[in-house]
């Protein structure tokens, strides 16, 4: 089910898993399963992929990035199926997208020469790309009311769906706000009035795409797999770059 009307979708290249997605949430459609327990799944594949990292199990750890991506887009594909969005899965998600980020750049830096600042530096790259990435995202969703539960700015507790709990929403905001503002607030500093401008063409978000979780943990996969461990570390502090050269396009032409 897409977030978006068809003349405004474009080709995600952080989604490649999406087709898997739609098909395990139709099947699971019927079942006691719920969004939660799909994120719980991903959690699982996000840490053996770390664990087979560490071990030197490189083809394994590509193989379980892509699963716990694939497993990333189910739980919301499953909350849209089932019709029961919720902001516990939401907060959950991404609290669980940054700490297992964390985890796999710790572990870049245990088996390969990279200096704990560098790869510590890369992981907040990382975070600021996957960020000005969603920022863009949930601007455009929400021009056509496609999202219920992405806001452009996490500015206070939100009011709790039906089906989960006000206690369970507000702590996990609160763990959310602690791990994100740093990023939020940066992206938002360097474009703040992204949502005042015209609508960002399919081209544009495609690009901008290279820079969603999803291709990032494809390209940490890929590099493992053909034995470039050293060279992911250096890969995303320079593709930083990129940040300021889509936000500079954005602000001149849109």
């Amino acid at each position: 089910m897409s977030k978006l009307p068809e003349t405004h979708r474009f080709i995600d290249l952080s989604d490649y898993g999406r087709p898997i997605a739609i098909v395990i949430a139709k099947n699971l459609k019927s079942t006691s399963v719920t969004p939660v327990h799909v994120t719980l799944w991903f959690i699982v594949a996000g840490l053996l992929a770390v664990l087979c990292m560490i071990y030197g199990y490189y083809w394994y750890a590509c193989a379980l990035l892509k699963t716990k991506s694939i497993l990333d887009a189910a739980d919301g594909e499953l909350a849209r199926v089932k019709n029961i969005p919720s902001y516990t899965g939401r907060y959950l998600d991404s609290i669980a997208d940054l700490l297992l980020n964390l985890l796999i750049f710790l572990a870049l830096w245990r088996i390969s020469d990279s200096y704990l600042i560098n790869a510590l530096l890369a992981f907040g790259a990382v975070q600021l790309q996957g960020t000005l990435y969603n920022y863009y995202y949930v601007i455009l969703r929400n021009r056509f009311n496609g999202d219920k539960t992405s806001r452009v700015a996490e500015s206070q507790v939100p009011i709790a769906m039906p089906g989960e709990t006000q206690k369970t929403v507000t702590i996990l905001y609160h763990i959310y706000n602690i791990l994100y503002i740093i990023f939020d607030k940066t992206i938002y500093w360097l474009d703040p009035m992204a949502s005042n401008g015209k609508i960002f063409p399919n081209w544009f978000m495609t690009m901008l795409s290279t820079m969603g979780l999803g291709f990032q943990l494809l390209l940490i996969g890929v590099m493992l797999a053909l034995g470039w461990k050293e060279y992911i570390v250096t890969f995303f502090l320079a593709y930083s770059i990129l940040i300021f050269v889509f936000i500079l396009i954005r602000r001149v032409f849109f």
